[in-house]
């Protein structure tokens, strides 16, 4: 079985695939360059990772995964949320977005219990412009090492494996 993950981000796919571990035969945008990245414009995760998997599920066969995902810090209400990549700006680094949350966490007088964050993937399935199956994923800070095992992403990459079957139609 194939997929279309609906990204042009190298690195995701691979985190993908390596999930998966190689039990499915994932594409992904790079080989359509005539799919431009899709606008994000959802209020939510789900929002987001449903828009990017309609638009290219109307362009191309099969079944499209794409997905959404972010850091959300309870003392800034789950912000930075679906903002996260531009959050310090476009091309910020990880020590400039994280300079920024550390910031706005003094700005709104957080305290050491504020700071948690938690990590949010959705997944969303589409296939012929059609919301098959959306799925999620949380966890907290992680080793390294530990990440691809049980990552948001992971998990919610997870759900998605149960639900592939029926969703292929291999009832």
């Amino acid at each position: 079985m194939q997929f279309i993950v609906a990204t042009h981000n190298t690195h995701k796919t691979r985190e993908i695939e390596q999930i998966l571990e190689s039990r499915l035969a994932v594409r992904d945008l790079t080989a359509y360059p005539e799919i431009s990245e899709i606008a994000e414009t959802g209020t939510s995760f789900e929002e987001n990772a449903k828009l990017k998997a309609l638009a290219v599920s109307t362009k191309l066969p099969g079944l499209v995964i794409a997905d959404d995902s972010g850091l959300e810090v309870e003392g800034l209400g789950g912000a930075p949320g679906v903002h996260s990549a531009r959050y310090a700006g476009t091309n910020a680094s990880d020590k400039e977005k994280i300079a920024r949350l550390l910031r706005q966490l003094a700005k709104v007088g957080a305290k050491s219990d504020q700071r948690r964050a938690r990590f949010r993937c959705v997944l969303a399935v589409a296939r012929d412009g059609r919301i098959l199956a959306t799925v999620e994923g949380i966890v907290a800070e992680l080793p390294e090492q530990l990440k691809n095992n049980i990552s948001h992403r992971a998990k919610a990459i997870r759900k998605l494996q149960a639900e592939l079957p029926t969703l292929c139609g291999e009832v």
